[in-house]
């Protein structure tokens, strides 16, 4: 198995071609909305650090480790909001439950999306946490009090969950399956596949005593530029994770 720097060698090679620009779903138009962060989970680091107990995670689809899967698609807080007085830190906490108080129960207690059938099946692929009824509460919490159409906004997280698993950073992350790797490396290599300095645009969160296993990375998305994801001029700073100087990737 090839690790660490001499596989970035190998998809430096590779380079900008696969970072694939998307043809477009229409944008999902929010006003006062300035960027998007698409949260996207590593299934065996999740599974192997919180997840224990979820539905998902107790007979996990093996595919579920040749790329990433989705967590949401999470709007940044809203300039109605903020003329409020609502904070950044409230709205990441608190979501459209500011203003609709959260039902008691789990995610199962919101309302379920409202699909079509073809969509829904793309969705249980590329969710396996709607098992548990993720979905219910991604859109009850990040998208409800936004007037967001639910076909189109997860349509819209399906689609850019797509183009970013087709690019060398990820397959990167699937070869390093089972492996430590350092923080360093993935930065470089997330900026060898996306531009230079687009590691800004990189949070990855860690779990595991220390925080030595990867189970989670976001991504700031220009609102404006969804239809360009994952392109350079798409990506925008994120404050960074909390990892230990290298990590486990965990395999199923």
């Amino acid at each position: 198995m090839h690790r660490g720097l001499p596989v970035i060698l190998l998809l430096l090679c590779w380079g900008w071609g696969s970072a694939v620009q998307g043809d477009g779903t229409g944008s999902l138009d929010v006003e006062g909305v300035d960027h998007y962060t698409l949260a996207l989970t590593w299934h065996p680091g999740f599974c192997a650090t919180q997840g224990q107990s979820r539905d998902e995670c107790r007979d996990p689809d093996e595919s579920s480790a040749e790329g990433f899967v989705l967590h949401g698609l999470w709007p940044s807080l809203p300039a109605r909001l903020a003329e409020r007085g609502i904070d950044r830190r409230r709205w990441w906490q608190d979501g459209c439950f500011i203003e609709d108080s959260r039902p008691d129960g789990g995610f199962c207690a919101h309302p379920a999306p409202a699909l079509p059938d073809a969509l829904s099946n793309d969705l249980a692929d590329a969710m396996p946490g709607r098992e548990s009824c993720l979905d219910h509460y991604q859109y009850a919490k990040h998208a409800a009090c936004l007037s967001l159409p639910e076909e189109a906004y997860f349509a819209r997280a399906v689609e850019l969950l797509a183009r970013f698993n087709d690019s060398a950073f990820v397959d990167f992350v699937v070869i390093n399956r089972g492996s430590d790797v350092a923080i360093n490396d993935l930065i470089a290599v997330f900026e060898s596949s996306f531009g230079e300095g687009t590691g800004q645009a990189l949070h990855l969160a860690c779990r595991g005593r220390g925080n030595r296993i990867l189970s989670e990375i976001r991504i700031g998305i220009d609102a404006e530029r969804l239809d360009a994801f994952p392109a350079t001029e798409s990506l925008v700073p994120l404050r960074p994770g909390e990892c230990a100087p290298r990590v486990r990737i965990a395999s199923m």
